[in-house]
């Protein structure tokens, strides 16, 4: 199985610039890759630009990687990093601590130690989403506004899809039950339906992401951000009082949760704005990078933004 993932010199199996961990960033000459030391071990980041710093969180089954259809245009206005989530992409493997609050803080811990003391804007995609809210619920003054996409909350609508998907409670099974069900030949298969909720299928680089889930301890450490939801939920449930006061738009794919993500946010925050992006499923980004980049810009950018079509209305800062 090992050819199944094996890198080709200079380039990986999509054909797109193999990356480093640490140096110059070959995607895009504006970035540059490096490690950041947080409670338990080292997070692998992706920085580039100028401007307010925006920082983006992938969700399962991928890394940093997603991000990269948005962030050479985002890097224009923004500073912007993107982060593996402990555990996966090239961030180090941590024994715990993978429930929404203390990934919350291990990012935090990340953005400090580089250097931005500021409050920022995240962006966060599938388990992004989550971690974004618990960053912004429990360092309020650290955070400018955020933007969840396609990741309702647990305790508040995130329940609702577990009948939608059986990955769901496969990847919440006690360890090490999804550990041993599935091996390295059953990651194409597994993913692949994962990346099949995309309504623009061809516009996932699968081939990156099985070679980032191609060893088990990573697929395992995923899980974990899975079985940790039962905490999640409760968290949020016992805190929703807590209300967020900064503007939060809640963006959802046309061909999958649509409003649902604001719907959801709406329970816990004040100020949400519902967002669909057009012609896509559930990985925006990819499927509709430009759509992403002109909201983005617009939500993170300047107070006097003005939306230049009835699309982006929610996108307004």
């Amino acid at each position: 199985m090992a050819s199944l993932f094996t890198m080709t010199s200079g380039a990986d199996a999509s054909g797109t610039p193999e990356e480093p961990s640490t140096g110059p960033a070959r995607f895009d000459s504006a970035f540059t890759h490096g490690m950041v030391p947080v409670d338990g071990g080292s997070l692998h980041y992706v920085k580039g630009g100028s401007g307010p710093v925006v920082v983006l969180l992938h969700g399962w089954p991928q890394t940093w990687k997603m991000w990269r259809p948005v962030m050479p245009a985002l890097a224009r206005e923004f500073t912007v990093v993107a982060i593996d989530l402990p555990g996966l992409g090239d961030s180090a493997i941590l024994p715990g601590g993978y429930d929404k609050v203390t990934i919350a803080q291990r990012i935090r811990q990340a953005v400090k130690r580089l250097g931005f003391t500021g409050p920022v804007g995240i962006m966060g995609h599938d388990l992004g989403a989550l971690i974004a809210y618990s960053y912004a619920r429990d360092f309020p003054a650290d955070v400018s506004r955020i933007a969840p996409i396609e990741g309702p909350l647990a305790g508040f609508g995130l329940e609702d899809l577990f009948s939608e998907s059986w990955h769901f409670r496969f990847n919440m099974s006690p360890k090490p039950i999804p550990e041993q069900v599935l091996d390295n030949g059953d990651v194409r298969w597994q993913l692949g339906q994962i990346f099949d909720f995309a309504y623009k299928k061809d516009a996932i680089d699968r081939e990156a992401f099985f070679a980032a889930y191609a060893n088990p301890a990573r697929r395992s450490a995923g899980y974990e951000y899975y079985r940790a939801f039962p905490a999640d939920a409760a968290n949020n449930q016992a805190n929703a009082s807590r209300r967020l006061k900064m503007p939060v738009a809640g963006v959802g794919g046309q061909q999958s949760f649509g409003p649902g993500v604001a719907v959801s946010f709406g329970k816990v925050a004040d100020d949400v704005r519902t967002v669909i992006v057009p012609e896509s499923g559930h990985f925006a980004p990819e499927e509709n990078p430009k759509y992403t980049v002109e909201c983005a810009t617009l939500f993170f950018g300047p107070a006097n933004g003005t939306p230049s079509r009835p699309d982006l209305a929610g996108c307004a800062p």
